[in-house]
């Protein structure tokens, strides 16, 4: 399978293409949303840079206490419960009067149910592809995600100036609640991945036993921390200039879907093992130009090329797969996923905190070179051959 018309020929990927899209969109327009009334209401750019990505933090709770359920739950199920959530809790946001305090509150509590949702939606596209076609619909729902954030950075900032954030996220709302329909209408009802309960207990040990591994190890840091501190730099757009950020962000997500193109359908799979750390560096390099304070002709294309190294992901988790046994794939790729919220989150916050006490043309550069750094010491690492993958279906 190599192309895009194969790959939705599968008659489960383009409900689960659908509902992923739909999330994306809604996520992303009650982002703009939310970031704009906390910012305008506190001129914080550490609680907007929060509100943006705080409820990431959640993501590690839920990765030691609840991960367990991706392969554990019936996907379809999962899926439209996972949707209903964001749904209802998007809604609630947009309560008048809702104090700064509780907005946080409600976005932890969305990160929380929401670090169960990436070993679903991953675990569901693993079993309906088969092997070789995993990167062609991983760089589909990556496509899908950047296209979503450019028309929902754009319809974000549309609607947050013509209607009001508040309605803005009674529109993510609407968008997270049809996904929820499409889940439960166009997925087949599937047994769940693995036997027996949910639990802490279960969850822990399986994640004990992934990260055990140090190849597994090394990619996991190399998806997690790089990327999580570049989102610290896309955290400040608002700050860094609030009149133009809708765009910056709209670029930025131009970049990701071009890159996930490329290397999702065009450059050789013999080639990719060799470029996850160049697409690291590409991702970080260019934000360094922002310690000169540039304008839109020399930012706008740096944040498009940086942008593009988010590609390097899609090497790594192709590499992940291949090492990890097909009873916890659903856990591993939502390991993956909740430690990348929650690196995002821990960008957002560092970035913030760093703007606070400097500017947002400081801390964007100074987030940009930590993640070369970081990228860098991972080389020996992502360069190791790997052992074979140990079971990990059973108990120890």
């Amino acid at each position: 399978m190599r192309t895009y018309r194969q790959l939705f020929g599968v008659p489960e990927f383009t409900p689960l293409f659908t509902t992923v899209s739909l999330l994306a969109a809604a996520s992303t327009v009650s982002g703009v949303a939310l970031a704009s009334l906390v910012f305008s209401a506190t001129h914080s750019p550490l609680l907007a840079a929060l509100s943006m990505s705080g409820g990431s933090f959640t993501q590690v709770v839920g990765a030691v206490a609840l991960l367990s359920a991706a392969d554990r739950l019936p996907p379809r199920a999962a899926e439209t419960g996972l949707a209903v959530i964001a749904g209802v809790g998007a809604a609630v946001l947009a309560l008048p009067g809702l104090p700064a305090w509780g907005a946080f509150a409600v976005l932890l509590a969305l990160g929380l149910t929401g670090s169960v949702g990436g070993g679903v939606t991953y675990g569901l596209l693993a079993e309906i592809l088969p092997d070789e076609a995993y990167v062609l619909g991983r760089s589909a729902l990556n496509m899908s995600a950047g296209t979503m954030q450019i028309a929902g950075f754009a319809l974000g900032g549309v609607l947050v100036t013509g209607l009001s954030p508040r309605g803005t996220l009674l529109v993510a709302a609407a968008l997270a609640l049809a996904a929820a329909a499409v889940a439960l209408g166009g997925l087949s009802s599937r047994a769940p991945r693995s036997a027996g309960r949910p639990s802490v207990r279960e969850t822990w040990r399986v994640n004990r036993l992934i990260w055990s591994s140090a190849p597994r190890r090394c990619v996991y840091l190399a998806l997690w921390v790089p990327n999580g501190l570049i989102v610290g730099c896309e955290a400040l757009f608002v700050p860094y200039s609030p009149a133009h950020a809708g765009l910056l962000l709209a670029v930025a997500a131009c970049g990701m879907l071009a890159g996930d193109v490329m290397f999702g359908r065009v450059v050789p799979a013999r080639w990719r093992p060799r470029l996850s750390t160049p697409l690291l560096l590409v991702l970080a390099a260019p934000y360094l130009v922002f310690a000169f304070r540039p304008g839109l002709l020399l930012a706008v294309p740096a944040v498009v090329l940086a942008s593009a190294g988010y590609a390097s992901s899609l090497v790594l988790l192709e590499r992940l797969v291949e090492l990890t046994p097909d009873a916890v794939q659903g856990q591993s790729l939502g390991l993956h996923t909740s430690g990348m919220l929650t690196f995002q989150g821990v960008g957002a916050a560092l970035a913030g905190a760093v703007a606070q006490h400097t500017s947002a043309a400081t801390a964007i550069p100074v987030m940009a070179a930590g993640s070369l750094a970081v990228s860098l010491a991972l080389v020996p690492g992502l360069r190791a051959p790997a052992p074979a993958a140990p079971a990990l279906g059973t108990a120890p």
